[in-house]
């Protein structure tokens, strides 16, 4: 059917219209409160024959494909790959760009006021907000689809109703473009919504785009504030010389931590005080592609879209239902009701020279050939709730266990969470009764280790995810309750309990620490609240916090372009500098700076070819130096060197599971690719890699990042890596890896008492250890004040260390005894060596900033131990009213 056929029943057929028109809503009318019997039944979507025939072909193409996807494996793909923010939204901003025809986006958050270029202040970025490029596209004629999980108010603050509304009203009625950009929300929470299934539990968690049926981008990176980040990951975004030069606007500076988004509708206030608290910073990682995958990242969405028209806009006229040249209706989930609302219409677009462009549209005749393209193949997580098909798809897990299954030399995990179960099969009687998990890919780890040691063959398993997950709340409170509850499972999954993967290879006689390493991230910097600033303010009677909301307030706009049919970025600034608060910025920036002035952040210190803190300006004061971890939301596994699985799926049974959350990977095998994404990470975990600039265009030299999209050829790869990176299981490269992770975590311990710590194994030893939230701001240096019981915590113990060789060094003091156990590899440290605090028991004192800055040069990288002992003792995840059998699996 053609795009003539996406209109409402027609008129002017009949003999009498009115009365056609008044029994097609009759029929609407009856359908819509018909919808209300399927609550009591659960199999509504699957208990017809015609259903029962479309679920069975859909199982036959499954089981013809590797992991039962409904993807084949696909050959000829040109592929690259993005680390952390930077990158990935400037490729994404060309791609988009360049859209001539249809863009789908879904993702679990969709912030319309991102920036995808930085720093926002700049004019030549000012363009590319993510709602300004894509009303560009849509009054170019571009269709725009977007998908986003419509939260539970009351648990997230994501906002997809502004999301939905903002989208909506990028091209009002009576403008160009108008009707171009639809949203749509899914799941609800109310059967009485729509007439629609609900779930309380499960998310769309799926982060995809598909730009002209011809270029995808699948990975861990939403489309939302928070997530742009460079590969030295700043905490720091204090201008004292022009807030112009702000990277992270209003609610875009965020440290999840401390303090939960709030309000995002309201995007250019920030609660979260700049001079106060670093942000979190973010690690991420993407890839996009063109050739045939793209077609089957394209099936997934139109798939899930027709679902949901099914589900909640089936009597809408705004949400057409959508075809894909080459595929069956039946099989995308297209409905054919007798009086069809909304329409049809059949992707792309261009097959029906509906909409011509400047270029060409891409196509996969355009593939690589099989030799020199990657092999990609999608898989996903996908059930009735979320997709509308039965049975569940759970290929992600499937991939994982294979993948793992059959590596030979090492597994490289980093993931958001890790919880899963050991146990070998689905067998009952081998599950542990109080570990509620069941995906089996710490079962696929176990057997893997225990085939290695069998063959005497070396063999390593390194996982890195994040210290705490991203929720806000000091653990010792009542509000953590969640969050304890799901590290108490990571632990559980991890090394506590005889069903743990230590428990499981302990119990056939393998030291775990000889195989299996688990580390996080930390970021230090310094906030540039200095002195001059101080001075700043007095001389001007202008407090820095106005001069930054009036620059948030003119780089993303009191309205903006998302605001009612009358607003604009223009009339937005005019009401801005009626208000005053243009003109105290400007007097602000206008006062005499500093004659030598700083750095606003020094994060780059870390990483080769940064800067050297001796040389640093502003390093006076003790208290602008701050710490936070570096969240790691990236999904990936690298098994070999040859295969990589990436997406937006965690380890955990959410993910997992397949009925739970919704989620898209890619299973990729191009080992040149793997390869360089490997060596990209690891050079950026030690500090192996030179900082980036801020503004892409700054970038000079011969290894200046690959920001584009796929299509233009493989990225070079960085030969500058290539000699001390290239071999995973090198001895030299795994001690230099866990003697950094180690010296790094001994550093932020002694400074920072940066929690979690081995140090902590009760609750108690929390108290002594860190001073509450309500008592000390977070990630500063531990100063004589916090002590609340000096010499409390003075028996540190070194984890299970990766050789399990060394003897490690206990801190030196007067009340405490640290001492280590099984070093990390040959050369292991336990506890900290004194330096006088409570950790070993020494006398109190302060740092001096020389002190710090001694200290603090040392750190390289951003690698830390995970403290395998963290509170240990302890009970974490507390049965209760938020903690129980019915909602255990919210957290799992």
């Amino acid at each position: 059917m053609s795009a003539a056929d996406a209109l409402d029943p027609p008129r002017g057929h009949h003999a009498h219209p009115h009365l056609f028109q008044l029994k097609v809503k009759l029929v609407h009318t009856a359908h819509r409160l018909g919808k209300f019997k399927n609550i009591f039944n659960p199999n509504h979507r699957h208990d017809e024959p015609h259903e029962q025939a479309v679920d069975a072909a859909r199982e036959r193409i499954a089981k013809s494909n590797p992991h039962d996807s409904f993807a084949p494996v696909t050959h000829g793909n040109e592929l690259k790959a993005y680390v952390d923010g930077r990158d990935y939204f400037h490729a994404v901003s060309m791609a988009l760009e360049a859209a001539r025809d249809t863009i789908y986006i879904a993702d679990w958050w969709l912030s319309p006021e991102l920036f995808l270029r930085r720093p926002p202040g700049e004019d030549a970025a000012k363009p590319w907000r993510l709602d300004r490029v894509l009303k560009r596209a849509a009054e170019r004629g571009v269709k725009v689809y977007v998908i986003v999980y419509k939260e539970i108010a009351a648990a997230l603050t994501c906002n997809s109703a502004h999301t939905k509304s903002a989208m909506e009203q990028l091209c009002p009625r009576g403008s160009k473009g108008h009707g171009n950009v639809v949203c749509m929300r899914h799941p609800d929470h109310s059967p009485l919504k729509h007439g629609a299934d609900m779930t309380f539990y499960w998310a769309h968690h799926e982060k995809l785009i598909v730009v002209d049926g011809a270029t995808a981008f699948v990975g861990g990176l939403d489309l939302c504030f928070g997530r742009w980040d460079t590969r030295q990951h700043p905490l720091a975004d204090v201008h004292p010389d022009g807030v112009a030069a702000e990277v992270w606007p209003g609610q875009d500076y965020n440290n999840n931590r401390v303090m939960d988004f709030q309000k995002v509708e309201d995007w250019t206030k920030n609660q979260l005080d700049k001079t106060v608290y670093g942000r979190m910073p973010w690690h991420d990682v993407a890839i996009g592609f063109t050739g045939p995958a793209v077609d089957d990242v394209a099936q997934h969405f139109v798939g899930r879209w027709n679902f949901i028209k099914r589900d909640k806009y089936k009597r809408n006229s705004k949400y057409p239902w959508l075809r894909l040249d080459g595929i069956e209706d039946a099989l995308l989930g297209v409905e054919h009701p007798r009086f069809p609302m909304g329409g049809y219409l059949t992707h792309p677009l261009s097959s029906e020279g509906g909409n011509p462009g400047p270029r060409p549209l891409p196509s996969s005749s355009s593939q690589l050939s099989s030799k020199e393209g990657a092999e990609i193949q999608l898989v996903r997580s996908a059930a009735d709730w979320s997709h509308g098909i039965a049975p569940k798809e759970h290929s992600i897990q499937n991939a994982y266990i294979a993948a793992i299954s059959t590596a030979q030399n090492f597994v490289y995990i980093e993931n958001q969470f890790f919880i899963t179960s050991t146990t070998p099969s689905d067998s009952k009687s081998t599950r542990n009764p109080e570990f509620p998990v069941a995906n089996r890919i710490g079962a696929a780890i176990v057997e893997a280790i225990s085939r290695a040691h069998a063959e005497d063959r070396k063999f390593r398993v390194i996982v890195v995810m994040p210290a705490i997950p991203g929720f806000p709340g000091d653990l010792r409170q009542d509000s953590a309750t969640g969050t304890r509850a799901i590290i108490d499972y990571q632990y559980k999954s991890i090394c506590r309990g005889e069903h743990s993967i230590f428990g499981r290879l302990r119990a056939r006689g393998i030291d775990p620490g000889a195989y299996i390493r688990f580390f996080n991230l930390r970021v230090w910097d310094r906030i540039n609240n200095s002195q001059a600033l101080r001075e700043r303010e007095a001389q001007t009677g202008v407090k820095y916090a106005e001069a930054q909301a009036a620059n948030a307030a003119d780089v993303l706009g009191a309205q903006g372009v998302t605001g009612d049919s009358s607003s604009s970025d223009s009339s937005a600034r005019s009401s801005i500098e009626s208000s005053g608060i243009a003109e105290r910025r400007a007097r602000f920036e206008a006062a005499e700076g500093a004659s030598k002035p700083a750095r606003d952040t020094i994060a780059d210190c870390v990483l080769t070819g940064g800067g050297k803190l001796e040389d640093e300006q502003n390093t006076e004061c003790v208290e602008d130096f701050v710490q936070e971890e570096l969240y790691i939301h990236a999904k990936v596994c690298i098994v070999d060197d040859a295969t990589l699985i990436i997406g937006s799926a965690n380890i955990n049974d959410r993910s997992q599971a397949g009925d739970h959350d919704s989620e898209l990977a890619c299973v990729v095998k191009h080992s040149p690719i793997v390869k360089a994404l490997r060596r990209r990470l690891w050079a950026e975990h030690l500090g192996e890699i030179t900082p980036q600039a801020v503004w892409v265009e700054d970038e000079a030299g011969e290894d200046e990042a690959d920001v584009t999209p796929p299509g233009d050829g493989f990225p070079k790869q960085d030969t500058e890596l290539e000699d001390g990176l290239a071999d995973a299981l090198d001895d030299d490269l795994w001690t230099r890896w866990c003697g950094q992770a180690g010296r790094n975590t001994e550093i932020y311990r002694a400074l920072f008492h940066a929690d979690p710590d081995d140090a902590i194994r009760t609750w108690a030893d929390y108290d002594a250890f860190c001073p509450r939230r309500e008592d000390r701001k977070a990630g500063h240096v531990w100063v004589a004040s916090d002590h609340k019981a000096a010499g409390a915590v003075g028996d540190v113990e070194g984890a299970d260390g990766a050789a399990g060789e060394g003897q490690g060094k206990g801190g030196k003091g007067g009340k405490g005894e640290g001492k280590g156990k099984d070093g990390a590899g040959k050369d292991g440290k336990g506890g900290t060596e004194g330096n006088g605090d409570a950790i070993n028991g020494g006398e109190v004192k302060d740092w001096t900033v020389k002190e710090v800055k001694e200290m603090l040069a040392e750190v390289r990288g951003h690698l830390v131990d995970l403290p395998l002992r963290f509170l240990e003792g302890e009970q974490m995840a507390e049965p209760g009213l938020q903690v129980n059998r019915v909602t255990e699996s919210i957290y799992t």
